[in-house]
């Protein structure tokens, strides 16, 4: 039996739908309010993997592509989708402040998926969007003192639109899109209308039924990247048989969220000889 659309709260929506596009790193970075806000595993100095792989089905979104949103789908928002029967779809809660930090920090991404609608996940990964207003460097994400009590507001929003910070150059080679190199001081934010998640994608997307072991083929031919240099997220156990020609494997229960992701960076150095 396939398993339900989930209807947990651990989707991603924007605080208000009427607010600003630019989002409160506080809100988004909960898990790391002793850390000024930053994961422990992006300020310890110790190496991260070259590339991430993630599984779309119950790892990037709570249903399964092939079977739970009926097309046409329309965008309600830039998180939120609806489909035919007036379901709404949207990927899992910190997903898209993960992927972005990610990218920041110099981390290629990529997907392997079994599912056999790849036209309808790549709509949806065009549809989806990551917001706009972050910043384009690991250390933008920084709360300093003088910020933290704005970042925290009930409205959950962050720097105020038209701010003159987002205006400034940085150190990313891109149009505002928030992909960046490392962990650079200063740095401003990415264009408020935000930006495609499929675009964040620079390792490829291999949607298609078949093994993993071949979509890590191709992504390894594409990227040249070595597997032991490679962190995938999946839901099903089957899929760890990706082990077996170096990759980390983090096998996730039901979504990736900021624990999942320590852990897998955790395995990943573990099994690396890194401390």
């Amino acid at each position: 039996m396939p398993r339900k659309l989930s209807k947990s709260r651990n989707v991603y929506a924007p605080a208000s739908s009427s607010s600003s596009s630019s989002h409160s790193t506080t809100n988004l970075l909960t898990p790391y309010p002793q850390n000024d806000g930053l994961p422990p595993f992006l300020t310890d100095g110790l190496p991260l993997p070259s590339l991430v792989v993630l599984d779309l089905d119950y790892t990037l979104w709570p249903f399964y592509s092939d079977c739970h949103p009926w097309p046409p789908l329309r965008a309600l928002s830039g998180s939120v989708l609806s489909d035919r029967n007036g379901e709404n779809f949207s990927f899992y809660k910190h997903v898209p402040i993960i992927l972005h930090l990610l990218q920041v920090a110099g981390v290629k991404l990529a997907v392997a998926s079994k599912s056999p609608v790849g036209d309808l996940c790549r709509e949806m990964l065009k549809m989806l969007r990551i917001p706009g207003g972050l910043p384009t460097s690991v250390e933008g994400f920084r709360r300093s003192p003088a910020t933290k009590g704005a970042a925290g507001a009930a409205d959950g929003n962050g720097d105020e639109e038209g701010e003159e910070d987002s205006g400034k150059k940085t150190k990313t080679k891109t149009k505002g899109s928030g992909s960046g190199s490392g962990s650079g001081s200063g740095g401003g934010l990415t264009n408020e209308k935000g930006r495609k998640t499929i675009e964040l994608f620079d390792g490829g997307l291999e949607i298609y039924e078949g093994t993993k072991l071949r979509h890590f083929e191709v992504i390894q031919k594409r990227t040249a990247i070595p597997y032991e240099e490679m962190l995938f997220f999946d839901d099903e156990r089957p899929n760890l048989e990706v082990e077996r020609v170096g990759v980390t494997m983090q096998l996730i229960r039901d979504g990736l969220d900021w624990e999942e992701l320590e852990k897998g960076i955790q395995k990943w150095r573990a099994n690396r000889g890194i401390a």
